[in-house]
């Protein structure tokens, strides 16, 4: 298992369409992946999980992730959210 905090840059955050777009990502993985923000972790594979954590911009959550290409998912997941979705 591994983790890494991040910070999201988009200027809207993690809602609608950079959401998805996040979540298609991480369904692309075999890793179980999960995002954590203030003492709360959500599955990062549910969209319904992630826009209830109401990640706005600038804001910095922690992304774990455990399985076999744990690794490549944290660092995929995390180039896509340092840019402008």
């Amino acid at each position: 298992m591994i983790s890494r905090d991040i910070t999201i840059k988009n200027s809207v955050g993690l809602y609608a369409r950079p959401a998805t777009f996040f979540i298609q990502r991480a369904n692309s993985y075999k890793s179980s992946i999960w995002i954590e923000k203030d003492d709360r972790r959500v599955n990062a594979k549910s969209l319904l999980g992630v826009l209830s954590m109401a990640i706005a911009g600038g804001t910095t959550v922690t992304l774990i992730a455990d399985g076999p290409d744990e690794a490549e998912a944290i660092g995929a997941l995390e180039l896509l959210v340092s840019t402008e979705i």
